[in-house]
């Protein structure tokens, strides 16, 4: 998770905050760069459509996420940003951080650290991705989401939200979940996911 606590306050004094209602937009390809946005309540999702106007979720930004970095370096955003959820995001001027970037290089230096950290997390994305078997894909995600007891997989969206970020339609994932429940290899509590064993996959 890329956090910005390390930003001057001078900078954080010249940010917006957006309030977004569910399947509010925050902005739509091609639409001309203004500023880079950290969410602070909620989820945003990155979305583009395919020529036949279907819908594919590029990323799911949450808390404390930064989104639409490559803003600060193209004169459009190269998709649509719409909120999951009610979210909050603070949008941070281009131009204001482009200036501080140049005159301070440690500060760049911290912005660069921050997104290497988020390439390595998009890697691990598209490996995913690339698992083809539904079963391994599913347990591969939950044992990366695992939080506290390595064990428990807290969701903080829907199970169709949970399908769009790995790739695979809700009816393969309600399967395969059904699936993995049966067998006892996880057991599902509400919003939480619990790995009960590692399974064979």
């Amino acid at each position: 998770m890329m956090t910005l606590d390390w930003l001057p306050p001078t900078i954080r004094q010249y940010s917006v905050l957006r309030q977004l209602e569910a399947g509010g937009v925050l902005f739509r390809q091609e639409d001309a760069t203004s500023a880079i946005f950290e969410v602070e309540h909620g989820r945003l999702r990155l979305v583009r459509h395919t020529i036949d106007n279907h819908m594919i979720t590029l990323h799911t930004a949450r808390p404390g996420e930064l989104l639409a970095e490559a803003a600060l370096f193209a004169d459009t955003y190269h998709c649509d940003a719409v909120a999951a959820c009610p979210s909050r995001v603070r949008a941070y001027p281009k131009q204001l951080l482009l200036a501080a970037f140049r005159s301070d290089p440690i500060l760049a230096e911290q912005f660069m650290g921050a997104l290497a950290r988020q390439i390595h997390d998009l890697r691990s994305r598209l490996e995913e991705r690339n698992i083809r078997s539904a079963r391994q894909r599913v347990m591969h995600h939950l044992v990366l989401a695992a939080q506290g007891n390595g064990r428990t997989v807290r969701l903080d969206g829907t199970l169709m939200d949970l399908a769009a970020e790995i790739g695979l339609s809700h009816e393969v994932l309600y399967r395969t979940l059904a699936a993995l429940e049966k067998d006892g290899s996880i057991t599902r509590n509400g919003v939480e996911i619990i790995l009960r064993r590692q399974p064979s996959i």
